[in-house]
């Protein structure tokens, strides 16, 4: 545990022990009193926190400058990706950044596939930022070794990476371990007053809600000559269903977890419909191109869930609630209620979620206060992967049958890039992709 270190932040509510409500009030309300952007903590040069990264990628690399931001007293000590090139660039960024905070010298500097457990022996604090369908794994690694974390969102790709998080999330909290998870909307000031104000009552009853993520996509990447299969599915990892979830996991997750967020609690059925209309390269892998789902909650609320990466269409990122008093729209930098209590407001000029999400863990960790992300990151992402379920499969399907399968798309023994992937080319460099009324919807497909 990091030493008592005297700051000037408010101090976070316990996110284990209290409500989403009481969460949203005593979040807004802490914001605000730090002038809603936090100012620089500056701890004794003896109780330095060690912050390693595994997975040196934009995001990765981005969440390790925003933590250092957290407080001067962050050394950056290891880093790891499977490809040295990234790791070496990250950590050549993030010098020019932070000089004097970065110290990863080059036998710190990890690129195998294991070296993910290095970082972590050398860390107090982790930030997991691979891709996907690795995060349950080096999660569990982890708490395993007692280390504090952030997490990138989602938080797993398959069932059994779900179960695999909640078992090591219950682990972290019964060892004190303080966990984020970066699904930064729940951080955003601009985001807590507003959900607040629906869940106070400001729109009534609430009839039905809708969350999109009708945008744009990463291209897919050409194959390298000289490169393995494995190797490339890693570079090319968006577009394999077992290494980002789909594209209605991977970042649809935000906006399904601010639907979780206002109702307190997660759907019980899905079912939908989705596919491959223009995106079926071969660059393109196995995942679909648009995601329709509807949603149900226990006490009968709908959620429709769209999730569209096809160019020239229609473009929304957001999420809006439609109550018998009024309705609400979330997010595009713009918030409103209409109705007798209505209310509007745009995001402050600086209100950076992927910043703000990192003051109150390692507020946390200084304070030793109780900490954990891990639930709701696991249920956000486990209401995105339902929903592929039920679109992959064509079938209605339950949260409980969900929860019950065994369905596993991720190989526990990847040794190196010569390790044999789960899902493979056919002749013709083309990969299975589920089929609609084919595929079943708690198996895996291919």
């Amino acid at each position: 545990m990091i030493g008592n270190i005297t700051i000037t932040m408010t101090d976070h509510p316990d996110s284990d022990s209290v409500s989403r409500r009481r969460f949203v009030r005593d979040g807004a309300a802490a914001t605000a009193a730090l002038s809603w952007i936090p100012t620089a903590v500056h701890a004794a040069p003896d109780n330095r926190i060690k912050l390693g990264l595994v997975g040196c990628g934009g995001r990765g690399t981005g969440a390790a400058a925003q933590a250092m931001k957290a407080g001067d007293d962050i050394d950056l000590v290891a880093v790891c990706d499977v490809e040295r090139a990234n790791a070496e660039r990250a950590v050549a960024l993030l010098t020019k950044e932070k000089a004097a905070q970065v110290k990863v010298t080059p036998e710190r500097i990890f690129s195998g596939f294991n070296d993910f457990k290095r970082v972590i022996a050398e860390a107090d604090v982790v930030i997991l930022a691979t891709s996907p369908g690795f995060r349950p794994q080096h999660f569990a690694e982890a708490v395993r070794q007692g280390k504090h974390v952030f997490m990138e969102k989602p938080v797993a790709t398959d069932v059994a990476g779900i179960k695999r998080i909640l078992a090591a999330a219950k682990v972290a909290k019964e060892k004190n371990l303080k966990v984020g998870v970066g699904l930064q909307r729940r951080h955003q000031p601009a985001y807590q007053d507003i959900v607040k104000r629906i869940q106070d009552g400001a729109l009534g009853d609430i009839q039905y809600l809708r969350v999109f993520w009708d945008g744009s996509a990463r291209a897919g990447r050409e194959r390298m000559p000289g490169e393995t299969e494995l190797q490339y599915q890693i570079r090319n990892w968006y577009y394999f269903t077992w290494l980002s979830g789909d594209h209605n996991v991977e970042q649809h997750v935000h906006n399904l977890d601010v639907a979780n967020w206002i109702m307190g609690a997660t759907p019980v059925r899905a079912q939908g419909m989705g596919g491959r209309e223009v995106r079926d390269k071969l660059i393109n892998g196995q995942i679909f191109d648009h995601h329709f789902v509807e949603y149900e909650y226990a006490d009968g609320t709908r959620m429709w869930s769209q999730a569209r990466q096809i160019p020239g269409c229609w473009r929304l990122v957001g999420e809006q609630v439609k109550g018998h008093l009024g309705d609400a729209s979330l997010g595009a930098r713009r918030f409103a209620i209409t109705g007798p209590r209505a209310h509007t407001a745009n995001l402050r000029t600086g209100e950076d979620g992927h910043q703000l999400e990192h003051y109150p863990l390692f507020e946390a960790i200084r304070k030793d206060l109780p900490y954990n992300e891990a639930e709701h990151g696991a249920n956000a992402t486990m209401t995105a992967i339902l929903g592929r379920m039920s679109n992959y499969s064509g079938q209605m399907v339950t949260w409980e049958e969900a929860m019950a399968s065994d369905m596993k798309l991720v190989p526990d023994d990847l040794a190196d890039f010569n390790s044999e992937p789960p899902v493979k080319p056919d002749a013709d460099g083309r990969y299975p992709v589920a089929v609609p009324g084919v595929s079943k919807p708690c198996e895996v497909w291919y």
